[in-house]
């Protein structure tokens, strides 16, 4: 269980590869943290991630887990917690970006990128959140994307996808506050990562390591919402409000 520095004694990550999401425990890593669990798809990626992790005191467990099967959820939370007791902090990282000609134009490749980019992220939070209700306690942490905020034509099946579970994870922490459950939603821009590798950055461009510092200060302040850098907080309270034939013309992407 947290401690009175709300520093979590267990952590899962779902994408357990991710960048972001591994510099996210690392950045929250302390004394107090006795077991991270990495699911992912890539075990043999998932191992040295942990490698770089383990220490002495700190147990890095590896599970399989692919975001395309969101019936995998709820049996991965179940074995994490036989195993490693009660559950602190989950963190749902995975996800695609997709290719827009594929899923612009091929319904199953549309249908598939949703798969994971939403309904299996749902599915996971529903797992840990029923988990973490039973407890009593714990923290869920849901990345999104600004990409969800106004979803552009660039990329609809995945700002669409974003859009989808930021409002489903607003709503889920309303309902799942009151057993003691807090849910955070992290709206980064374009962060340097593996899955941007290759695309030319965005305005206010960042990075992994800049992401985790921002979301952990958050979380440790017990907030529901963080932009990662925050000052797109102010420039989406503007582009939000863009006239649509206005939007359609900007250079975003």
């Amino acid at each position: 269980m947290d401690n009175a520095l709300r520093e979590p004694a267990t952590v899962l990550l779902f994408g357990g590869t991710s960048d972001i999401g591994l510099a996210i425990v690392r950045e929250l890593l302390t004394p107090a943290t006795r077991a991270v669990v990495l699911a992912c798809r890539d075990e043999a990626a998932g191992e040295r991630c942990a490698a770089a992790l383990r220490h002495d005191t700190l147990t890095v467990e590896v599970v399989p887990y692919d975001g395309a099967d969101p019936a995998a959820a709820l049996p991965l939370v179940e074995g994490v917690v036989a195993r490693h007791g009660d559950l602190d902090l989950a963190i749902l990282a995975h996800g695609q970006l997709g290719d827009p000609a594929s899923t612009t134009t091929d319904p199953v490749a549309a249908a598939a990128l949703l798969t994971v980019n939403t309904t299996s992220v749902v599915a996971a939070a529903v797992a840990v959140g029923t988990t973490m209700r039973a407890q009593g306690h714990g923290d869920i942490v849901v990345l999104s994307s600004v990409a969800g905020e106004r979803v552009r034509s660039a990329n609809p099946v995945y700002g669409g996808s974003k859009a989808g579970v930021d409002g489903f994870a607003q709503g889920y922490g309303d309902l799942v506050a009151a057993d003691g459950v807090h849910v955070m939603v992290v709206r980064p821009g374009f962060v340097h990562s593996a899955m941007t590798t290759g695309l030319r950055p965005a305005p206010f461009a960042t990075t992994p390591e800049a992401v985790a510092a921002v979301t952990v200060k958050a979380l440790r302040a017990r907030r529901r919402m963080v932009w990662a850098p925050t000052v797109l907080r102010l420039v989406f309270s503007a582009l939000r409000h863009v006239p649509a034939p206005v939007w359609r013309r900007l250079p975003l992407g």
